[in-house]
């Protein structure tokens, strides 16, 4: 039987992040990847903050640098903003998963990749034993103090040590192309339910010459290939003429919500196994990476210790809440407001926004990894803006108050 001090679930970035953090402190750390080959299949669209390369201490998976973004409507009217220096990268998803394990193999960490995770089959010592299956069928057993559960938005580890999911899970769908026209230093964005209900289709330069194009919409019944299908045809009217053939596809699941906990006794979770993940855009590389620096100042703590216990690994609960919990609580609130709004209410958003010269305020105040802050800033500098959004959004934003209500999912408006 295999052993180590802690099993972390998941090659991920959050996973080798929190692998490399507690391997550099002298912890006997196992990494357990599913798949054959650290960073396949690529799992996201992979546009980035400063702050991912400062997390990752390298920039070499970088492909391009985008200074601005376009936002369209569903009837196509559009705002634009661009600033002077590079405000997001498009990165080399699996490069950087490769970059993080390297990383943290360097600093004493092990990898078993081709190794599944099927649940606990005991515990014993104070040790959680857990079941594994590698790619031949074969079945083991690994021994750990702690399980680190990275295993994204489907976690087993969170089903196996009873941590409650989710509360929605969004279908994406995306698709790379080695040729499409467009500017090369812009994202692109498209609202509404023509394209993609509940979040919004993408179109991303690749740094090639080419984009990476995709949706990620609300599990409605309706395919996501079905609205991914309408934006490209969008697209070739557009363009002129349809995408070449693409030469990879991803199909993935965006978790948006809170979970209650992310730990528990010889437990824990982080990324997008811990919904941490921006309710606003479905992004979670930053977000993940951070909490799980976090994640190993609390384990190197209550190793040292010998205490894994619930109530010790809550510290980790309560440190991450404090620094991002009040972003994710404030940006479900905002998206949840925003799904209620109709086609034309969104398009009125948008004519807003543009007929208010407002790109200045976006440029100063757009940030990625925290989008409320610019939302905050338009709303306080366009009263237009905030008399076409619901009444409880503007009296939030145009006040001091710090947390954001509670609100329920509630209708949205076809």
């Amino acid at each position: 039987m295999d052993a180590a001090e802690v099993v972390v679930v998941g090659g991920g970035p959050a996973g080798s992040t929190a692998a490399h953090r507690l391997a550099s402190r002298g912890h006997d750390v196992l990494v357990l990847e599913e798949h054959g080959r650290i960073g396949l299949p690529v799992q996201c669209a992979g546009l980035v903050s400063q702050r991912v390369l400062d997390l990752a201490g390298a920039s070499s998976f970088v492909r391009t640098s985008v200074r601005g973004a376009s936002v369209f409507g569903p009837s196509l009217g559009s705002v634009s903003f661009k600033a002077d220096a590079p405000r997001a990268f498009v990165i080399d998803r699996g490069a950087l998963d490769v970059h993080l394990a390297d990383r943290a193999a360097r600093a004493g960490a092990r990898y078993r990749t081709g190794v599944r995770f099927d649940g606990i089959v005991r515990t014993e010592n104070g040790r959680t034993v857990l079941g594994v299956t590698d790619v031949d069928g074969g079945t083991g057993e690994v021994a750990a103090r702690l399980v680190v559960g990275a295993d994204g938005v489907s976690s087993a580890v969170a089903r196996a040590f009873r941590l409650r999911r989710p509360v929605e899970i969004l279908p994406a769908f995306e698709a790379e192309y080695p040729r499409s026209p467009g500017d090369v230093e812009q994202v692109e964005v498209y609202l509404g339910r023509r394209f993609a209900p509940g979040l919004f289709g993408w179109w991303i330069p690749d740094g090639a010459g080419g984009a990476r194009v995709g949706i990620a919409a609300d599990a409605d019944g309706t395919s996501a290939r079905v609205y991914f299908d309408r934006l490209l045809d969008y697209l070739a009217g557009r363009f002129g003429s349809r995408l070449a053939s693409p030469t990879a596809y991803l199909v993935s699941g965006i978790p948006i919500g809170s979970v209650p906990k992310t730990h528990g006794a010889g437990v824990v979770l982080v990324g997008d196994a811990a919904a941490q993940v921006k309710p606003l855009s479905g992004g979670g590389i930053f977000t993940g990476m951070r909490c799980a620096e976090i994640l190993a100042e609390v384990a190197d703590d209550a190793l040292r210790r010998g205490d894994v216990s619930e109530s010790t690994l809550a510290e980790y609960d309560r440190r991450w809440r404090a620094e991002l919990g009040e972003e994710f609580r404030r940006a479900l609130y905002l998206r949840r407001l925003f799904t209620r709004l109709s086609d034309p209410e969104l398009d009125a958003v948008v004519a807003a926004l543009a007929g208010a010269e407002l790109s200045a305020t976006i440029v100063a105040f757009g940030d990625i990894d925290f989008p409320t802050h610019v939302a905050r800033q338009l709303l306080r500098r366009s009263p237009s803006l905030v008399r076409l959004l619901p009444k409880a959004l503007g009296a939030w934003w145009s006040s001091n108050a710090y947390r954001a209500p509670d609100v329920d999912a509630g209708p949205r408006r076809k």
